[in-house]
C-alpha cells in the first residue's frame, strides 16, 4: 500500500493482536480507520489511543460478526458511496480448544460464522465498489494451519477455506486494480490462544512471531501483488513441507503433534 492520501481502512478484530497491529500500521500511513470489534468500551478506548498518537479520528463500529445483525451492520458501512472503504482487513476469528468429536453444534457454528461466513459476506460487500473505483485491497487473515489438516481440528479447515477463497477472488479482481490476499502467519504473540484457553507453554520460543512484523511482511507482499503471504522463512519452510511432502509423511507428523498436544493438555 502506498501513502493513503485520505483513504479509509476497515479492520475487524481491531482491538488486539494482528488487528491492532494493522490499525497502527495503516494509521501511520495516513489511513482513516473504521474499527470493528465486539467490546464497545475497549473499542472506544483504542480509537482514542490511535487518535491521540496519529492525529486521526478513528470510527468505532461495535459488532459481533458471528451474528447476522453484526455482519449486516458492517456490510452497510462497506457500501457507503460517499465515504468508501479502500482497504478491508478481515482479521476477526476464533479457535476452539477441543477436538471436533467433543465439540457442540453451537460452538462449531459460531466458529464457521466468524471464520468463514463473515469473511465471505464482508468481502462480497466491499469488492464490487472497489472494482467500480478501480482500486482497493482486501486482506483476509488466515493461518499456516490451513495448509495441512489438523487432527480433529475444524479451525484448520476454516483457514484452508479462507486461503483458497482469497486466492480464488484475487485471481479475478487483480486485473481490475483490486488486490485480495490471504495472510497466513504461524504462532503469533497475541491474545488469541489465551482467549481460546490453549496452553502455549510448550511451543518453542523460536516459532513465535511478532504481530507488527507479521503485518509489515503482509503489507509488503500485498504491494507485490501476492495472493498468499506467509511471513517468516521458518513458516515458509513448514508450508512447503505441507504442500509438497508425501501425504503420508505430513499425516504422520500431524498425528505426532496432535498426540503431544493431547498429553500436554492432560
Amino acid at each position: 500500500m502506498a501513502t493513503a492520501g485520505g483513504r479509509t481502512a476497515l479492520i475487524t478484530g481491531a482491538t488486539a493482536g494482528i488487528g491492532a497491529a494493522f490499525a497502527h500500521a495503516l494509521a501511520a500511513q495516513g489511513y482513516d480507520l473504521v474499527l470493528v470489534a465486539r467490546d464497545e468500551a475497549r473499542l472506544a478506548a483504542f480509537a482514542d489511543e490511535l487518535g491521540r498518537r496519529y492525529g486521526i479520528r478513528p470510527a468505532p463500529l461495535p459488532a459481533d460478526l458471528s451474528t447476522d445483525e453484526g455482519c449486516a451492520r458492517v456490510e452497510a458501512r462497506l457500501t457507503w458511496a460517499d465515504q468508501p472503504v479502500d482497504a478491508l482487513i478481515n482479521n476477526a476469528g476464533i479457535a476452539l480448544n477441543r477436538p471436533f468429536l467433543r465439540s457442540t453444534v453451537q460452538d462449531e457454528e459460531r466458529l464457521l460464522r466468524l471464520n468463514v461466513h463473515a469473511v465471505l459476506r464482508l468481502t462480497l460487500a466491499a469488492v464490487p465498489g472497489m472494482l467500480q473505483r478501480g482500486r482497493g485491497d482486501v486482506v483476509n487473515v488466515s493461518s499456516v494451519a490451513g495448509f495441512a489438516p489438523g487432527a480433529g481440528s475444524t479451525y484448520s479447515a476454516t483457514k484452508a477455506w479462507v486461503t483458497n477463497f482469497s486466492q480464488s477472488v484475487g485471481q479475478v479482481t487483480r486485473a481490475r486494480g483490486v488486490r485480495v490476499m490471504a495472510l497466513c502467519p504461524g504462532y503469533t504473540r497475541t491474545e488469541f490462544h489465551q482467549r481460546a484457553g490453549i496452553d502455549t507453554a510448550r511451543i518453542p520460543n523460536g516459532l513465535w512471531l511478532d504481530a507488527d512484523a507479521v503485518v509489515s511482511s503482509g503489507l509488503r507482499d500485498l504491494r507485490k501483488g501476492k495472493l498468499v503471504s506467509v511471513p517468516d522463512w521458518r513458516y515458509k519452510a513448514i508450508v512447503a513441507l505441507a504442500r509438497y511432502a508425501p501425504r503420508g509423511l505430513v499425516d504422520r507428523v500431524g498425528g505426532a503433534v496432535n498426540r503431544r498436544t493431547r498429553r500436554d493438555r492432560g
